[in-house]
């Protein structure tokens, strides 16, 4: 039986993010081209455990995703949230990007607040029947917002109410 567990996540944990992002494929989902970029974005993305904003998922008590919070420390914007989440590959289909969206819409709720939750995932993106199950809904999409190799990609907005 698979154990899983959230943590806070650890500056430590940064370079499983990057090894994450640099799977096959992976980059085709996210809007970064190379290690440079994808470490750049893992910086960022990790800065926020200063705000207790980034959670770790684990199984069997192996780190295997990862979900953030960017919260806003600007008050006008601070009931709002994006957020980014990955899963490596090999744990992917067994329900753990559920668990870790589950704790991470709990946390936004709880912790700070947050009153709307949304994030930006592009099309053919398997995760977007993630989030519709856990109740996102499609507010807007940008039309061919990414390209690459001569093919398009629209960037689709969803967002919860919490």
């Amino acid at each position: 039986m698979t154990k899983l567990e959230i943590r806070l996540a650890k500056e430590e944990d940064k370079k499983y993010l990057i090894e994450w992002l640099m799977q096959p494929n992976v980059l085709e989902w996210f809007p970064m081209c190379n290690l440079m970029e994808v470490e750049d974005a893992a910086k960022i993305w990790i800065s926020y455990i200063q705000y207790d904003a980034v959670l770790t998922v684990l199984c069997d008590n192996v780190p295997c995703g990862i979900a953030n919070l960017y919260i806003q420390t600007n008050p006008k914007l601070a009931h709002q949230c994006l957020f980014p989440i990955i899963v490596d590959e090999k744990y992917r289909g067994r329900g753990i990007g559920t668990y870790l969206l589950e704790n991470l819409i709990k946390l936004a709720k709880e912790k700070f607040k947050i009153e709307l939750l949304h994030l930006e995932v592009y099309s053919g993106n398997p995760a977007i029947h993630l989030y519709e199950r856990l109740g996102f809904v499609k507010y807007g999409v940008h039309k061919r917002f990414l390209k690459k190799d001569g093919k398009y990609w629209d960037k689709i907005l969803m967002q919860k109410k919490l």
